[in-house]
């Protein structure tokens, strides 16, 4: 029995419709949107019922955002996607779901994602929405193809769910976190490129899915990613000790203690993207144990550390550390 006829003859049911389009919509990535919570977590405002309600309304603005992007990036890679080892198992590039279809979601959910934050937020986090989807929409039609600078815009947009995230609950958009949130997502989009170049394999395979691949030599990302990687870390720090600039509602400068996890985690992705074993940074912090243990660890103690004076009074943590 060819194709035509199996289609025929044992129609999609609408439960496989829905999970098609579940699964166009790549509620897994959804996880990077969690940088919209950087800048109202760093300002204190998560406590606050109003601010976090309207921080999750930023964040599903984005969720929708993004999820509309990648239906439209599907649409057009389907052809590069259906030659890569696992991107060829997405709906539209395995024929489950047609490429207009795939727009016409794209479409409801952008628009969406723009009525939510322009009538329940404000005109400054809509517009940086649409500067998101204007950028990654550039990004899948032409951007993506010019070496280096693909990555930028990819960290880029990064910065704007950052960006979008303080402006939601009025907080100020500290310099060096947005500095902190570019550097690092530059560092993991070199480290996708390099999973990209193991997984594939060979340069006509890479060529073929993305041709940019095929310039993005071993030797290249290695480079890469070491530079980003010893930017990434310095920017930490530095964000950790700058006092002068926008004043922190806690002892941002106790931070510094967490260097030597936040190394960790850098150095166990560089180390993980050597591999090939996963497709992606989503892939790699959702499945490798270590580098999810290091994130909670730091998240914990972040935490801490943000709330010290609540929980060890008005000295905070500062007690243990100085003689008296």
């Amino acid at each position: 029995m060819n194709t035509r006829e199996r289609e025929t003859a044992d129609p999609p049911t609408t439960v496989s419709r829905s999970t098609d389009l579940i699964e166009l919509l790549r509620p897994t990535h959804w996880i990077k949107n969690v940088v919209v919570f950087a800048a109202p977590a760093a300002g204190l405002k998560l406590s606050s019922p109003t601010a976090l309600g309207q921080t999750l309304l930023a964040f599903v603005a984005f969720c929708l955002a993004s999820s509309s992007v990648y239906a439209i990036n599907d649409a057009v890679d389907r052809e590069a996607d259906a030659k890569h080892p696992t991107k060829r198992h997405r709906p539209v590039a395995r024929g489950a779901i047609r490429p207009l279809t795939a727009v016409l979601v794209a479409a409801v959910l952008i628009a969406v994602a723009l009525l939510t934050t322009a009538l329940l937020l404000n005109r400054g986090v809509t517009t940086v929405l649409a500067v998101y989807f204007g950028l990654t929409l550039a990004y899948t039609l032409a951007l993506k193809r010019r070496v280096i600078l693909d990555v930028i815009v990819v960290a880029l947009g990064f910065v704007l769910r950052a960006w979008a995230g303080a402006l939601a609950v009025g907080v100020p958009a500290s310099d060096w976190l947005m500095a902190c949130v570019f550097t690092l997502c530059l560092f993991m989009g070199f480290g996708k490129r390099r999973c990209e170049v193991v997984m594939l394999g060979n340069e006509e395979d890479a060529r073929q899915h993305r041709r940019t691949l095929v310039r993005y030599t071993p030797d290249l990302l290695t480079h890469l990613i070491t530079v980003s990687a010893g930017i990434a870390v310095i920017t930490f720090l530095l964000y950790t000790l700058d006092t002068a600039g926008h004043p922190s509602p806690f002892h941002k400068e106790h931070l510094f203690f967490t260097l030597p996890i936040v190394v960790y985690g850098i150095f166990r992705f560089a180390m993980v993207t050597e591999l090939g074993l996963y497709s992606g940074p989503t892939e790699i912090v959702f499945r490798d144990r270590a580098l999810m243990v290091a994130i909670i660890v730091w998240a914990a103690c972040a935490l801490v550390i943000a709330y010290q004076v609540p929980l060890f009074g008005p000295e905070g943590l500062t007690r243990f550390f100085v003689n008296k």
